[in-house]
């Protein structure tokens, strides 16, 4: 089973209300691959509602979060550190009930971001590092893929 974030299936979680569907994850759904991929979204999951403000780490990247040496924080300046590290520890928590060994997670999110995330300033400016899910499901073994990785040939090799 493939733990993949609820946006890229379509779900309307993104900070937005909407979904941010990836094509290749989508035909595999229609290809009846449902059963293996299980979609999770740390940010709902950590109790933030649908839509809401952006949020973007400041300070760091999501593994400075996990040591409490950096935070999130939304667009209207609320820190929101303390969800996304509870959604973080839920999804770990999750993945090590499920057995789940790998992840595809949506690239840039200050969840889910695998090798670049937003620099805190809401500016669009990216900066290299990961989310506050990634970097924990990374410390824990769970090998992180973001959506632009996906080609079909690494698909069927993780299916």
């Amino acid at each position: 089973m493939i733990l993949v974030s609820a946006c890229l299936l379509n779900h309307p979680v993104r900070y937005k209300g909407d979904g941010n569907p990836c094509p290749l994850l989508l035909e595999l759904l229609a290809k009846g691959k449902g059963e293996e991929i299980f979609p999770f979204c740390p940010e709902v999951s950590g109790g933030l509602p649908t839509p809401r403000p952006p949020a973007e780490i400041k300070g760091g990247t999501g593994a400075d979060v996990l040591q409490l040496k950096a935070k999130v924080v939304n667009k209207e300046g609320q820190d929101v550190t303390a969800a996304f590290i509870n959604s973080a520890q839920k999804c770990a928590q999750l993945c090590m009930e499920k057995g789940i060994t790998v992840a595809i997670l949506k690239q840039r999110s200050p969840s889910c971001g695998s090798k670049a995330i937003y620099d805190g300033t809401f500016s669009g400016k990216i900066i290299a590092g990961q989310g506050v899910t990634a970097a924990l499901l990374t410390s824990i073994g769970i090998k992180v893929y973001g959506e632009d990785d996906l080609t079909p040939e690494l698909l069927e090799k993780l299916l």
